[in-house]
């Protein structure tokens, strides 16, 4: 454990330090955000962040490459074919950023990078099956899927970098969930197994991530941008890639958990859910309505959030919780012994209070009070509700702490057959003035 620690550390520290240099280079660079209808910041600020974060992931497997793990590096695409697709993918980030790339371009750069993952040995070559079985694939099936998984996993990440440290804190959580699995896997097994190698992998991806989130975290001084969010797509996806080829399912018998041909496959499904489904959503969203898949809009999920009431460090903050329930869930099965039962039971008060953070609509203890509340001097309270009294008072509904426009004038002359009762009188005065009401 102590090399994990070592290797984390100096990922979050290398990254942590270099990202104000970044900022600098992408303000003299010109790669700053403009305001655009669909952020949610108010002023341009810069981007780029993401090369801070591939130097701290570099320097990181450069710590790994003097411990014990680089006996086991060889063949597993790390560092050298990890560290080559990501800086082909910072690359395009940084040009993307920059001056822009259409789509067909970035999708291009990403098929690309994930080539020269499968080029070094990094393919999804079989899944397990019950009563110790696999499902071995065809080498030109497990080229294909393995750069489907690597590019949906790009552009997943992609589409929810959207809110100040989202994107950097659901991959952290992601990472620190693949990290427990997969090295509880290796104690498991005994000795330096090859799921030390997506241990590795995902402690330097949340180093990076840790490092970067001071900077990025609402207010955000920088974002990682396109050079960052595909940039940790990569690394996320290179993670249960590699393990689920290496991985014996059979060691794991009466080990580990009691779903070993489940668990490996559910963990990047749970850990990615959000992502995976905000993909979805937007790809039909956008389909339907006639645009490109790639088409921005301000629908996503986080958008959602702060539509219905929540501030950004909320919306983020609900996100990050959900993103940590499903992970949680998936790896405490893998690692805890306890009933089904009550690891359903838990999932469940977990989801109701997580509904009631994410729906204000819900939380009736918030809710305003329908009766008129008074101040004891026969007047409403200020922000009370106050019913119509009679022509020339606010209407129903309308709050006297602040008058409505229509009453932001005069109050017209009313007739004499409407006397105004004394707090009548005092409200009058509120929302118009003097001399307008009838004495």
């Amino acid at each position: 454990m102590g090399e994990y620690v070592v290797m984390l550390l100096v990922s979050a520290a290398v990254t942590y330090l270099l990202t104000p240099l970044v900022r600098r280079f992408a303000v003299r660079a010109g790669a700053i955000v403009p305001k655009r209808d669909r952020d949610v910041h108010a002023e341009p600020i810069p981007r780029m962040g993401g090369i801070a974060m591939y130097i701290g992931i570099a320097a990181g497997l450069l710590v790994a490459t003097h411990s014990s793990l680089r006996e086991i590096m060889p063949g597993t695409g790390l560092p050298g074919g990890l560290l080559a697709a990501g800086g082909l993918i910072v690359l395009i980030g940084m040009i993307d950023d920059r001056w822009g790339i259409n789509a067909i371009a970035k999708l291009a750069g990403q098929v690309a990078a994930a080539g020269i993952l499968v080029g070094s040995g990094v393919e999804l070559q079989n899944f397990p099956l019950p009563n110790n079985d696999l499902l071995s694939l065809t080498p030109n099936e497990s080229i294909v899927l393995t750069i489907l998984v690597v590019v949906a996993t790009i552009n997943a990440i992609n589409f929810i970098d959207g809110l100040d440290g989202l994107a950097a804190g659901i991959v952290c959580i992601a990472a620190i969930s693949f990290f427990i699995y997969y090295y509880s896997l290796t104690r498991v097994v005994g000795g330096v197994s090859a799921e030390a190698v997506s241990a590795l992998a995902a402690v330097v991806l949340a180093g990076a991530c840790l490092g970067f989130l001071p900077h990025n975290f609402y207010p955000a001084r920088i974002f990682m941008g396109d050079t960052g969010s595909m940039l940790l797509g990569l690394v996320l996806a290179y993670v249960p890639i590699a393990a689920i080829s290496s991985l014996d399912y059979t060691s794991l018998q009466n080990k580990a958990n009691r779903f070993p041909e489940i668990l490996p496959l559910l963990l990047p499904a749970a850990v990615l859910v959000i992502p995976y489904s905000d993909m979805v959503r937007a790809v039909i969203r956008r389909t339907r309505a006639g645009l490109s898949p790639f088409a921005p809009d301000r629908k996503h999920l986080h958008h959602r959030l702060l539509d219905i009431g929540h501030s950004h460090r909320s919306s983020v903050l609900i996100l990050y919780s959900w993103a940590a329930l499903f992970a949680i869930a998936v790896v405490g099965l893998s690692i805890v012994t306890v009933k089904l039962v009550v690891l359903a039971g838990t999932t469940i008060v977990a989801v109701l209070v997580l509904a009631l953070l994410s729906i204000p609509k819900l939380r009736w203890w918030s809710r305003p009070p329908a009766a008129t509340e008074s101040d004891g001097t026969g007047l409403p309270a200020a922000g009370s509700v106050v019913p119509a009294a009679g022509p020339g008072l606010a209407q129903a509904g309308s709050n006297l702490a602040g008058p409505p426009p229509d009453l932001a004038g005069p109050v017209p002359d009313l007739p004499d057959s409407v006397p105004l009762t004394e707090p009548e009188k005092t409200a009058a005065k509120i929302a118009g003035s003097p001399g307008t009401y009838l004495s």
